[in-house]
């Protein structure tokens, strides 16, 4: 998954968020710099992510993608599914998408010492980009698609996934739609897992 559903399976914690936010940017022995519950943030990201990658109706979507987008498939899909998660959000949270959205650039920026440098250096593009709110529309995600393209190590031709998603639009919603909440349901129980106070 990508930025936008990180942050809302966060548990509406700032320390979990703020590790989920940071956790593709920190190696595990740089954990020691950051609080417990930060961590905990951190930890949780990877255990999202492998339950992502490890999950047959996610398969179904990057089988799809995969001719065209070979090696990049896994990457595509995680932020195809947050489009569908931004078009829906009012079904996953009681807060705006809008508001969500302010609220996270805002914790960024006022927890702006904790992240690294490479979260410092995308911050300030997301926000004036409002990347989150804007993954639910097609030029919103183009853009997104586009600056990942320039920026991969390969060829690829992700420029090509947002025609290509909306060439099977339901395909891909009806496998999210099944998925989301399966995944809500596993980070539900680990968070729960989470040894709260444990920094205090």
């Amino acid at each position: 998954m990508n930025f936008l559903a990180h942050l809302l399976l966060s548990n509406n914690d700032d320390d979990i968020m703020v590790g989920n936010f940071i956790a593709d940017s920190v190696r595990s022995a740089e954990y020691g710099q950051f609080k417990p519950e930060v961590v905990e943030g951190i930890k949780l990201h990877h255990k999202i992510d492998f339950f992502t990658d490890n999950h047959s109706i996610v398969e179904e979507s990057k089988e799809r993608l995969r001719p065209t987008q070979s090696k990049y498939s896994p990457v595509v899909v995680d932020i195809l599914y947050d489009h569908f998660l931004a078009k829906n959000f009012d079904q996953y949270s009681d807060v705006p998408l809008e508001e969500f959205a302010a609220n996270a650039y805002d914790l960024f920026n006022r927890r702006w010492d904790e992240l690294p440098k490479g979260v410092q250096r995308i911050l300030p593009y997301m926000e004036n980009g409002n990347w989150l709110v804007n993954y639910g529309n097609r030029y919103g995600l183009e853009r997104v698609f586009m600056g990942m393209s320039k920026r991969a190590s390969f060829q690829n031709d992700m420029k090509a996934a947002v025609a290509q998603m909306f060439d099977d639009y339901d395909l891909f919603a009806d496998e999210f739609a099944r998925f989301f909440p399966e995944l809500k349901n596993y980070v539900d129980g680990e968070i729960a897992r989470i040894p709260w106070g444990i920094g205090r």
